[in-house]
C-alpha cells in the first residue's frame, strides 16, 4: 500500500510539474492603489493589453505568458517585499515596473542580486539602471527631459525660472537636477527654490514666496496629483508666470482637479493619443476597445511596450533562462514601439524622442517633438 501511495504522489507531482511549465511566469508590480494609482493602473491596462495579445497569437516560445500582479500601494517598503515573493515564491522569469522611480529603486536591487531581469516602463531616473546589468527601462530618462524642458524655457525667452520639488521622489529631485544643470549653463537664473513632499494639500507659502521672485516660469517637476493642486493655488493667488511639468504630470485625474487652471502650462512626455501615427492610432483602437470608456496615456503605452519587448526578446533568446534573456534585452534595437522607436543604448536605457504638450481650455495638446 505504501508503495501505491508513494507511487501516486509521485505522478501527482509529476502532473503538477507539468502543468507548471505550460505557462510563462511574468511578474509585475505596480501601484494599483494609493497616491500614484493613476500611474499604476494605465501602466498595468497596457501591460496586460499587450500580454493577452501575446497569449491570443500563440504565446512565446510555444507557452502563454501568465502575468502575476501585485499592488504595492504606492508605498515605500511594499516593492522590495512583492519583488521577492515573485522571485522566490512564484517563480517569475521576469519582471515589470514600476512607473514610480523610487519603487523601481527599491525592486531593482533584489532582481540584480537573484539575476531576473526587470524592465521598467517608465523610472526616469538615471540611478535605476546603473544598480545593474539585470535592469532596464523603455523610456527616456531625466538627464535628457531635464535638458528638454530647460531647452524649450530658453528657446521662449524664460531668463528666470523658479523651481518647486517634491522632496520625496527621486523622480522630482533628479528632473530639477538636470534641468538647473542645463539652464543656468546657458545664461539662465533659478530665482527662487522651494519644496515640498508628496501628499501636501497646501502650497500657498511656498508659492507666495516664489511669486515674490517675479519668475517667467516655474518648473515643477513633480506628480499629478500635487501638480492639479498646485495649479489651482498658483492661479489663486494671482501667479502669471507658465508652469512647466515632467511626464509625472500625466494622470487621468491631473485636468479633472486643477480644470482650466493649467492652461498654458507645458509638460514634457513620451506619448500622445492624438499623435495621426497609425502605430498609435491602432493602439488607441485596441486599447478603448478592451477598456471601453478609457483613452490611454503614455503610462499605458509604456506598460504596452515593455511586455513587448520582453516578448521579442524572449522569442530571441530561444530560452527564459536569465543571462540568455538579459543578453537579448540588451540587444533591443529599433523596436518599433508605440511610444517610438526604441533602442536600448549600453547602460540599458531606451534612446527615444520626447513630446511636448501644452494645455488650452483643460485639455492636452500637441506643440512639438523633440529628438535625442
Amino acid at each position: 500500500m505504501s508503495r501505491l501511495i508513494f507511487f501516486f504522489f509521485a505522478i501527482l507531482g509529476l502532473f503538477f510539474t507539468a502543468k507548471a511549465q505550460e505557462t510563462i511566469k511574468v511578474g509585475e508590480f505596480a501601484s494599483l492603489t494609493g497616491g500614484n494609482a493613476s500611474f499604476g493602473q494605465a501602466s498595468h491596462k497596457g501591460t496586460l493589453l499587450a500580454i493577452e495579445e501575446i497569449n491570443a497569437a500563440g504565446g512565446v516560445l510555444g507557452k502563454k505568458f501568465e502575468l502575476i500582479t501585485e499592488d504595492d500601494q504606492s508605498q515605500a517598503g511594499q516593492p522590495a517585499t512583492i519583488v521577492q515573493k515573485l522571485i522566490a515564491q512564484d517563480k517569475v522569469v521576469a519582471i515589470l515596473g514600476e512607473v514610480a522611480s523610487s519603487k523601481s529603486l527599491e525592486a531593482a536591487p533584489i532582481c540584480q542580486q537573484n539575476k531576473i531581469p526587470m524592465i521598467s516602463p517608465a523610472s526616469t531616473n538615471p540611478k535605476v539602471t546603473e544598480i545593474g546589468d539585470y535592469i532596464f527601462r523603455v523610456c527616456f530618462i531625466d538627464p535628457f527631459q531635464g535638458t528638454v524642458m530647460a531647452k524649450f524655457a530658453l528657446s521662449k525667452g524664460w531668463k528666470r525660472v523658479a523651481l518647486l520639488t517634491d522632496v520625496k521622489q527621486d523622480y522630482s529631485v533628479g528632473l530639477a537636477e538636470f534641468f538647473v544643470k542645463y539652464f543656468t549653463s546657458h545664461g539662465g537664473e533659478i530665482v527662487k527654490e522651494q519644496k515640498f513632499s508628496s501628499g501636501d494639500k497646501d502650497f500657498k507659502p511656498q508659492l507666495t514666496s516664489l511669486k515674490a521672485a517675479q519668475p517667467d516660469a516655474i518648473f515643477i517637476p513633480g506628480y499629478y496629483g500635487e501638480a492639479a493642486l498646485i495649479g489651482k493655488q498658483a492661479r489663486l493667488l494671482g501667479i502669471k508666470a507658465t508652469l512647466m511639468g515632467g511626464d509625472g504630470w500625466i494622470g487621468d485625474s491631473l485636468l479633472k482637479v486643477a480644470g482650466k487652471s493649467l492652461d498654458g502650462s507645458y509638460v514634457s512626455t513620451h506619448f500622445f493619443d492624438q499623435d495621426p501615427s497609425p502605430v498609435v492610432q491602432t493602439f488607441v483602437k485596441k486599447y478603448r476597445a478592451r477598456y471601453p470608456g478609457e483613452t490611454p496615456d503614455d503610462m499605458a503605452a509604456l506598460g504596452y511596450d515593455s511586455a513587448m519587448i520582453l516578448a521579442a526578446a524572449m522569442q530571441r533568446a530561444g530560452t527564459t533562462e536569465s543571462a540568455a534573456l538579459r543578453d537579448a534585452i540588451a540587444a533591443t534595437k529599433n523596436h518599433a514601439g508605440i511610444t517610438g522607436s526604441i533602442t536600448l543604448d549600453e547602460k540599458r536605457n531606451a534612446s527615444k524622442s520626447a513630446i511636448i504638450l501644452t494645455i488650452e481650455n483643460g485639455a492636452f495638446k500637441f506643440e512639438q517633438s523633440v529628438a535625442p
